[in-house]
């Protein structure tokens, strides 16, 4: 065995800082704004379900998507009224704009971006990418040497969200607004016309919730408690025995039977990893 390796006490979960202030309050308000823009966005999308590309766009044009009808529970308001959905959607849209340039000026000060979603070549490398699809699959999630360390999924998937996704969205929305066309007519011409930057606004928000329904579902396959309470008080409590994987989640219990001494496997942690995360880790 490396010199490296120890075998640390079940009993003695290591604890670490996982998400800095910066993350934690856009991580919050971002949730609240995604949720209603998503709802109103559909209520607003009620009043003409179809989708075009080009300038134009009207009922005898040929869409390139039929977009079905929202039931009232999952639209912003529930009763159909297209003013008020876009009074809601052009509120959110300010603090979705403005809340990603802030989270991206203290990700940039903090070096967040830099240190934990940089990718780098191995993590873009076929085996590195199958290796991480494998893990998943067999629900282990974090790497117990790095336990606080972004895998390549979740470095691709973030940087997707976080640089082409929401900037995209918002851009075709200001380009959508009629005030925004007066200010800046350039945005607009950028996307092709309203019509296509309408098809684009739609396709990314689409994205967007696919993002969010995995990131939820993956978040409760890996234990909602700790990543719960991580994204409110910064700090994440790593699994230390098996017994602690098995009462967090279902899907501990099959990363148990994988990391079980029967297995082949060992509880260790690299010591100088383990003196970090006891002294406070890698602030996110």
């Amino acid at each position: 065995m490396d010199a490296t390796l120890i075998t640390l006490p079940a009993s003695d979960p290591i604890s670490i800082r996982r998400h800095s202030l910066a993350t934690r309050l856009w991580h919050w308000v971002n949730a609240v704004a995604i949720f209603i823009l998503i709802g109103s966005g559909l209520g607003i999308s009620n009043a003409h379900p179809r989708l075009y590309w080009g300038r134009y766009g009207a009922n005898f044009d040929a869409a390139w998507a039929t977009l079905p009808r929202f039931p009232a529970w999952i639209t912003i308001p529930q009763s159909y009224n297209l003013a008020i959905s876009r009074r809601w959607h052009l509120f959110f849209a300010m603090v979705l704009a403005f809340g990603l340039l802030g989270y991206m000026v203290a990700s940039l000060i903090n070096r967040h971006f830099q240190r934990d979603l940089r990718l780098r070549a191995k993590d873009l490398s076929p085996a590195h990418l199958v290796a991480d699809v494998r893990a998943h699959l067999q629900f282990r999630f974090h790497d117990e040497a790095h336990p606080g360390a972004y895998n390549p999924l979740q470095k691709l998937s973030y940087a997707g969200v976080v640089f082409v996704a929401l900037p995209l969205v918002i851009l075709t929305g200001v380009a959508l607004s009629p005030g925004m066309n007066a200010a800046w007519p350039w945005v607009l011409e950028l996307f092709g016309g309203r019509q296509s930057a309408r098809s684009i606004h739609f396709i990314a928000m689409a994205a967007i919730t696919l993002f969010v329904v995995v990131h939820l579902v993956l978040v409760i396959l890996a234990g909602w408690r700790r990543a719960l309470w991580s994204m409110i008080s910064g700090r994440w409590r790593v699994p230390g025995t098996m017994e602690d994987a098995r009462a967090e989640t279902p899907a501990g219990a099959a990363a148990a039977r994988d990391l079980s001494p029967d297995n082949g496997a060992h509880n260790t942690r690299a010591a100088g990893v383990a003196d970090d995360a006891r002294a406070g880790g890698i602030g996110r």
